[in-house]
C-alpha cells in the first residue's frame, strides 16, 4: 500500500480518505472459513464425553463448512473480477472518515491489488477499498460534464448583458459557437438559466451591431452632404476667381 504522511490539524492526526478507505475494509470482520473451522473443532474438544456429538452431525456441519467455503472463494472471484474490469476507467470513491466526514474521490483505476481476502483499487498512487467504489464513470458523461463545466465558467466571465459592448463581440460569438457545437446530449448538461443567458447575449449584441452599423451611415450620409456642399462652395469660388 502507498504511504501517505499524516496531515496535522489542530494537534490531531487527519485520517485521509485512503487511509480511510483501507482501514474501514480491514475492519469488516465476518465469520470466514477459519472461525467456522475453529467452532467446529471447539465443539469437538469440549463435547459431553457421556453425549457425544453424533457422525451424522459432524458430516452435517462438515458439508455446511465445505459449503461457505465454496460460497466465500465464489465471492473472493466475483469481487476480484469487478475490481479489475475497473482497470483504465474513470471511478469514484466515497468514504467516510473516522470523523464521519464523508469524502468523494475520482480518479482513473491505474491497477488493482487483492490482500487479505479484500480488492483494493489505486487511484492517483494511492489504495482504496473496491467496496468504496460507488460509480464507474462513462467517458461520454464525463467528457460532456468537462465540456459544461468550461462553458459555465468562460459564461460566468461575461460581464451583465445590460454592460455589454461592441468589444465583447468575439467572446459571444465564441460562446455560441461552442453552445451550436455540443450534440443533444451535451447540451442536456447547460441549465436553462444559462441557455437563456446565452440567448440574451446573442440579442443584445445584435442590437449593438445593429445600432453601429447604423450611426456608422448616418455619419456616411453627414459626410457626403458636407463633401457635396464644399464641392459647390469650391466651384463658386473658382468661378469668382476666374471672373
Amino acid at each position: 500500500m502507498s504511504s501517505v504522511g499524516a496531515v496535522i490539524k489542530d494537534g490531531k492526526v487527519v485520517e485521509t480518505a485512503a487511509e480511510s478507505s483501507v482501514k474501514n475494509a480491514a475492519n469488516k470482520t465476518g465469520m470466514d472459513k477459519d472461525a467456522f473451522l475453529q467452532l467446529l473443532v471447539a465443539q469437538m474438544k469440549y463435547q459431553d464425553p457421556l453425549e457425544p456429538t453424533s457422525n451424522t452431525e459432524y458430516i452435517s456441519q462438515y458439508a455446511t463448512f465445505s459449503q461457505v467455503e465454496q460460497m466465500q472463494n465464489m465471492a473472493a472471484t466475483m469481487e476480484l473480477t469487478r475490481a479489475s474490469s475497473m482497470v483504465g476507467k474513470l471511478v469514484e470513491v466515497q468514504t467516510t472518515d473516522s470523523s464521519g466526514d464523508t469524502k468523494t474521490v475520482q480518479g482513473m483505476v491505474e491497477y488493482v491489488t487483492y490482500e487479505n481476502g479484500k480488492a483494493y483499487v489505486s487511484i492517483n498512487g494511492n489504495l482504496y477499498s473496491a467496496d468504496d467504489v460507488n460509480a464507474v464513470i462513462d467517458d461520454t458523461y464525463q467528457n460532456a460534464f468537462d465540456l459544461a463545466v468550461s462553458f459555465i465558467a468562460a459564461m460566468d466571465k461575461m460581464p451583465k448583458v445590460e454592460y455589454l459592448k461592441l468589444e465583447d463581440k468575439e467572446s459571444v460569438e465564441a460562446l455560441q459557437k461552442v453552445f451550436n457545437g455540443m450534440t443533444a446530449y451535451q447540451q442536456g448538461f447547460i441549465s436553462d438559466e444559462y441557455v437563456q443567458k446565452l440567448q440574451k447575449y446573442v440579442e443584445r449584441m445584435a442590437e449593438l451591431v445593429e445600432a453601429a452599423g447604423g450611426d456608422k451611415d448616418d455619419a456616411g450620409g453627414e459626410e457626403g452632404d458636407k463633401t457635396e456642399g464644399e464641392g459647390d462652395g469650391g466651384e463658386g469660388d473658382s468661378g469668382a476667381e476666374t471672373s
